[in-house]
Protein backbone atom coordinates (compact mmCIF):
# COMPACT_ATOMS: atom_id res chain seq x y z
CA UNK A 1 0.00 0.00 0.00
CA UNK A 2 2.80 2.39 0.38
CA UNK A 3 4.44 1.22 -2.93
CA UNK A 4 1.42 2.35 -4.31
CA UNK A 5 0.64 5.52 -2.98
CA UNK A 6 4.62 6.15 -3.67
CA UNK A 7 4.07 5.47 -7.09
CA UNK A 8 1.19 7.92 -7.20
CA UNK A 9 2.93 11.04 -5.88
CA UNK A 10 5.85 10.22 -7.72
CA UNK A 11 3.41 10.27 -11.11
CA UNK A 12 1.67 13.33 -9.70
CA UNK A 13 4.87 15.41 -9.46
CA UNK A 14 6.01 14.43 -12.81
CA UNK A 15 2.48 15.27 -14.57
CA UNK A 16 3.15 18.78 -12.63
CA UNK A 17 6.37 19.08 -13.85
CA UNK A 18 5.64 18.66 -17.21
CA UNK A 19 2.69 20.77 -17.13
CA UNK A 20 4.89 23.21 -15.93
CA UNK A 21 7.16 23.29 -18.63
CA UNK A 22 4.95 23.15 -21.75
CA UNK A 23 2.65 25.63 -20.07
CA UNK A 24 5.80 28.02 -18.95
CA UNK A 25 7.48 27.20 -22.38
CA UNK A 26 5.13 28.94 -24.33
CA UNK A 27 5.34 32.01 -23.77
CA UNK A 28 8.73 33.37 -25.24
CA UNK A 29 7.48 31.53 -28.72
CA UNK A 30 9.80 29.55 -30.77
CA UNK A 31 13.65 29.72 -31.01
CA UNK A 32 14.94 32.16 -33.07
CA UNK A 33 16.75 29.87 -36.64
CA UNK A 34 20.52 29.45 -36.08
CA UNK A 35 22.59 30.23 -38.63
CA UNK A 36 24.23 27.46 -40.26
CA UNK A 37 27.53 26.55 -39.19
CA UNK A 38 30.24 27.30 -42.72
CA UNK A 39 33.72 25.45 -43.42
CA UNK A 40 36.12 27.79 -41.25
CA UNK A 41 39.25 27.08 -43.49
CA UNK A 42 38.51 25.22 -46.53
CA UNK A 43 41.29 23.70 -48.35
CA UNK A 44 43.35 26.10 -50.59
CA UNK A 45 42.44 26.54 -53.76
CA UNK A 46 45.55 28.08 -54.71
CA UNK A 47 48.25 25.08 -54.14
CA UNK A 48 48.09 21.65 -53.78
CA UNK A 49 46.04 19.90 -51.13
CA UNK A 50 49.39 18.92 -48.31
CA UNK A 51 49.47 16.47 -44.95
CA UNK A 52 49.45 19.46 -42.45
CA UNK A 53 45.92 21.34 -44.49
CA UNK A 54 44.06 17.63 -44.20
CA UNK A 55 45.36 17.44 -40.61
CA UNK A 56 43.46 20.89 -39.81
CA UNK A 57 40.47 20.36 -41.53
CA UNK A 58 37.59 20.61 -39.36
CA UNK A 59 34.25 20.30 -40.42
CA UNK A 60 31.22 21.98 -38.26
CA UNK A 61 28.68 20.04 -36.94
CA UNK A 62 24.85 20.24 -37.88
CA UNK A 63 21.76 19.10 -36.00
CA UNK A 64 22.62 15.86 -37.58
CA UNK A 65 26.27 15.22 -37.63
CA UNK A 66 28.71 16.97 -40.12
CA UNK A 67 26.99 19.17 -43.44
CA UNK A 68 27.28 16.54 -46.06
CA UNK A 69 27.89 19.72 -48.61
CA UNK A 70 31.06 20.60 -46.86
CA UNK A 71 32.21 17.00 -46.38
CA UNK A 72 31.57 15.91 -50.13
CA UNK A 73 33.66 19.11 -51.60
CA UNK A 74 36.32 17.84 -49.19
CA UNK A 75 36.61 14.48 -50.23
CA UNK A 76 36.36 15.14 -53.88
CA UNK A 77 38.97 17.42 -53.99
CA UNK A 78 41.36 15.19 -51.86
CA UNK A 79 39.87 12.53 -54.70
CA UNK A 80 40.81 14.64 -57.27
CA UNK A 81 44.65 15.54 -56.02
CA UNK A 82 45.28 11.65 -55.26
CA UNK A 83 44.20 10.88 -58.54
CA UNK A 84 46.45 13.70 -60.41
CA UNK A 85 49.27 12.71 -57.86
CA UNK A 86 48.94 8.73 -58.93
CA UNK A 87 48.98 9.64 -62.35
CA UNK A 88 52.53 11.74 -61.83
CA UNK A 89 53.83 8.92 -60.29
CA UNK A 90 52.85 6.45 -62.47
CA UNK A 91 54.45 8.78 -65.66
CA UNK A 92 57.19 9.67 -63.72
CA UNK A 93 57.74 5.57 -62.82
CA UNK A 94 57.48 5.00 -66.22
CA UNK A 95 60.32 7.26 -67.46
CA UNK A 96 62.36 6.13 -64.98
CA UNK A 97 62.06 2.57 -66.30
CA UNK A 98 62.40 4.32 -69.74
CA UNK A 99 65.91 5.88 -68.68
CA UNK A 100 66.94 2.67 -67.20
CA UNK A 101 66.60 0.68 -69.85
CA UNK A 102 68.34 3.26 -72.34
CA UNK A 103 71.50 3.45 -70.20
CA UNK A 104 71.62 -0.84 -70.11
CA UNK A 105 71.19 -0.40 -74.06
CA UNK A 106 74.13 2.09 -73.73
CA UNK A 107 76.26 -0.36 -71.43
CA UNK A 108 75.71 -2.80 -73.55
CA UNK A 109 76.50 -1.45 -77.27
CA UNK A 110 79.79 0.45 -75.48
CA UNK A 111 81.73 -2.93 -75.08
CA UNK A 112 80.71 -3.87 -78.69
CA UNK A 113 82.09 -0.67 -79.77
CA UNK A 114 85.29 -0.80 -77.79
CA UNK A 115 86.35 -4.31 -79.47
CA UNK A 116 85.49 -3.17 -83.20
CA UNK A 117 87.54 -0.04 -82.39
CA UNK A 118 90.72 -2.42 -81.66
Amino acid sequence: MVMFLFLVVALAVVVAAVTLAVVGGGESGPLPEAAPERLQDPLPVDRPVGRADVESLRFPVSPRGYRMADVDDALGRLAAELGERDARIADLESALAGARAAAAHTRLDKPEQQEDQR
